[in-house]
């Protein structure tokens, strides 16, 4: 087991996060190279929250909220507007740019803003497919619930659900909330598992679990963990990659060279933009 502790960054503007992946001692668990939780918080009035433009290949981005709302768009023509239990899925393959943004009719207010990022790597074959978009209902994500916890399965296939998120790998992400003292239990062959606490705790027969942490077991092996009653928890995981993945800024790669062409393509502005958008982040010196 790997037991990784979330690190605050301020990405600005006093808009804190805790980036949980990559981690020096876990660079990826199963597809997933990247999660950010952002707050909980309560934005002030005039706080800028906005992120500019910026460019993605080889990965998709998968946002899911649990307070605020946030308007995305990218440089297929795409705008959507994401709520609560809702899903926004940006597959970027060979390029794409985008911008994340307060609701106009919220700027000014002070508003709460609470979710999870992920960026789940392209296998090989897809590392250079068309950019795409997806965006879910709350109301299409399935969900469980029993004596033990309520669940909504978010991607993948498990306890007996089958989310219609189109995944790119074998993978699963599911959002739980316990009712009581309950030992949860998962094992999905060829799956590396992991569990995430959002608010709450669990604990091992070894170690304490505590909010902004995640327990990672190996491949294949269980994930059995004592949950506390009123935890806010997630679970993902899925299928380990055989050929590595190399990540710089916001680009992810099975080749060290397409990400150079990539920074010479967004630092020239010959990157595909987003219509409409002035304002676009400079490539990191």
């Amino acid at each position: 087991m790997v037991h990784l502790h979330g690190k605050e960054h301020d990405l600005g503007g006093g808009l804190f996060i805790h980036r949980i992946l990559p981690d020096r001692t876990k660079r990826m668990v199963g597809p997933f190279t990247f999660l950010d939780h952002m707050g909980p918080l309560t934005t002030e009035p005039n706080q800028n929250t906005d992120v500019r433009p910026h460019p993605h290949i080889g990965l998709s981005t998968l946002t899911y909220l649990y307070q605020g709302r946030i308007v995305h768009r990218d440089s297929i023509g795409v705008t959507a507007e994401i709520t609560p239990g809702e899903v926004n899925w940006m597959t970027a393959g060979k390029g794409i740019s985008h911008s994340e943004r307060a609701h106009e009719t919220e700027r000014g207010q002070a508003r709460p803003l609470h979710g999870l990022q992920f960026w789940i790597a392209l296998p090989d074959h897809l590392e250079d497919c068309d950019p795409s978009f997806q965006h879910y209902e709350k109301s299409q994500i399935p969900k469980i619930e029993n004596s033990d916890f309520s669940l909504s399965l978010v991607a993948g296939q498990a306890f007996g659900l089958h989310s219609p998120v189109e995944i790119s790998s074998p993978m699963i992400f599911a959002d739980a909330h316990a009712k009581k003292d309950f030992t949860f239990e998962l094992q999905i062959p060829g799956f590396e598992p992991a569990i995430y606490i959002i608010e709450g705790s669990a604990k091992t027969d070894a170690q304490d679990i505590a909010k902004f942490e995640m327990l990672v077991a190996e491949k294949d092996q269980s994930l059995s963990i004592r949950i506390k009653k009123d935890t806010h928890f997630v679970i993902v995981g899925g299928e380990p990659f055989t050929t590595p993945r190399y990540m710089w800024w916001n680009l992810v790669s099975s080749s060290k060279e397409k990400i150079e062409a990539t920074k010479k393509l967004w630092e020239t502005q010959q990157f595909p933009m987003v219509p409409g958008e002035t304002e676009f982040i400079p490539l990191p010196k």
